[in-house]
């Protein structure tokens, strides 16, 4: 269950360096356009915003991160929860403000990887 937790957790960052990448820099590029159903000028209108939105799931993706590779185990776990329950409580926003696939995508692995912590 440990390994299981570990990949999740693993997944849920990566999810959100991704997410930075998407919204930092493809923002107003065909990819990003397409992701999100922007059109150019409202992407542009918006890439400052969207830019910080990345930058706030880098920070996501950044303690995640840290939680798996601070020495100490135990408390690497709690970090590990603390930031899981961030992206839990983001995703859950996004979805009920922006569109409900947001829930799944972000929400539903972070509560994976955090119910598989607290099983481990």
């Amino acid at each position: 269950m440990k390994m299981l937790a570990m990949a999740l957790v693993l997944l849920v960052a990566l999810e959100h360096v991704y997410f930075l990448y998407l919204e930092m820099f493809l923002w107003t590029k065909p990819k990003g356009l397409k992701t999100f159903g922007n059109t150019a000028e409202r992407a542009e209108a918006s890439k400052v915003l969207a830019a910080n939105q990345g930058l706030y799931n880098g920070f996501l993706a950044a303690g995640l991160l840290w939680g798996l590779i601070y020495p100490n185990a135990v408390a690497g776990v709690h970090v590990q929860m603390f930031f899981l329950a961030c992206v839990i409580v983001a995703g859950i926003y996004g979805g009920l403000t922006v569109k409900m696939r947001i829930m799944y995508l972000q929400a539903g692995p972070a509560l994976l990887g955090l119910l598989a912590l607290l099983l481990a």
